[in-house]
């Protein structure tokens, strides 16, 4: 038997929009004509669901949260786009997710991210999977979230920057370039201070793998060489590994460019 959906009378809940089985709205709660929301997913009281949203299984959104709404860029001229959130995310109190530009048409959040409160993800933003992402923490556009990354509490990040996965930013953080994976950056702007031990324990990633990853950093950021002849003496003397493969094709492909070591 699939599951009734409880909508408190008091929210107003738009009659095309789409609510799977097993949905929870709480009072004051606004969901518009295009919204779809997946089965078991609770909102809690004073939310606003709106735009192309779209929202996945057994998320548990709090008090006060904004997804979908149009994004904070004078160049939208209110094209077509949309919010697209996965499965058993954590969204918490006054957390805003704007919905993405014409550039890539979405802004999307992955499975099972905690997203604090008062939290902004703005347009365009790729959130991928098992993140944690402190209060306050402000994203710009087109930043990129990768797997198992911890966001610190009122760190700004700068618009187009990608953090690695299994990294972990400090609290109050300035992030003005790209963060490596595996990296524990702090700072204003923020720079590399060494690997997120915890973060990889926690992953499981084995030792050998963490020494790699411990030996890489200290070529990288400690020898004081040029980032193209860091990563020559990386490819030359370390043997091959996964973990430190991605880290040389995260460093290759950066953009920006990424943090300094401390």
């Amino acid at each position: 038997m699939s599951k009734k959906n409880i909508v408190h009378p008091l929210a107003c809940v738009h009659p095309k929009a789409k609510l799977a089985a097993g949905v929870q709205i709480g009072p004051y709660t606004q969901v518009d004509e295009h919204v779809k929301i997946e089965a078991e997913t609770k909102i809690g009281t004073s939310c606003v669901i709106t735009g192309h949203a779209s929202i996945g299984k057994r998320c548990n959104i709090f008090t006060g949260a904004v997804i979908g709404s149009v994004p904070q860029d004078l160049k939208y001229k209110g094209e077509k786009t949309e919010v697209i959130i996965g499965d058993d995310n954590v969204i918490r109190e006054y957390v805003t997710v704007n919905s993405g530009t014409q550039e890539t048409g979405k802004t999307v959040i992955g499975n099972k991210n905690l997203l604090m409160a008062y939290s902004h993800v703005a347009h365009d933003c790729n959130i991928m999977n098992e993140t944690v992402i402190a209060n306050v923490g402000t994203f710009a556009g087109h930043v990129c979230i990768e797997d198992k990354a911890v966001v610190g509490g009122m760190v700004a990040i700068h618009q187009f920057v990608r953090v690695g996965k299994l990294s972990i930013i400090g609290g109050c953080s300035k992030v003005v370039q790209d963060v490596p994976p595996f990296a524990l950056v702090d700072g204003h702007p923020a720079r590399v201070y060494g690997i997120n031990n915890t973060g990889l324990k926690r992953a499981q990633v084995d030792l050998e793998s963490v020494n790699l990853i411990k030996n890489a950093f200290k070529i990288l950021f400690n020898m004081q060489l040029s980032t193209s002849n860091a990563l020559e003496k990386i490819k030359k003397e370390l043997p091959q590994n996964p973990y430190v493969s991605y880290l040389i094709e995260f460093i290759e492909s950066s953009k920006r460019g990424v943090c300094k070591s401390n």
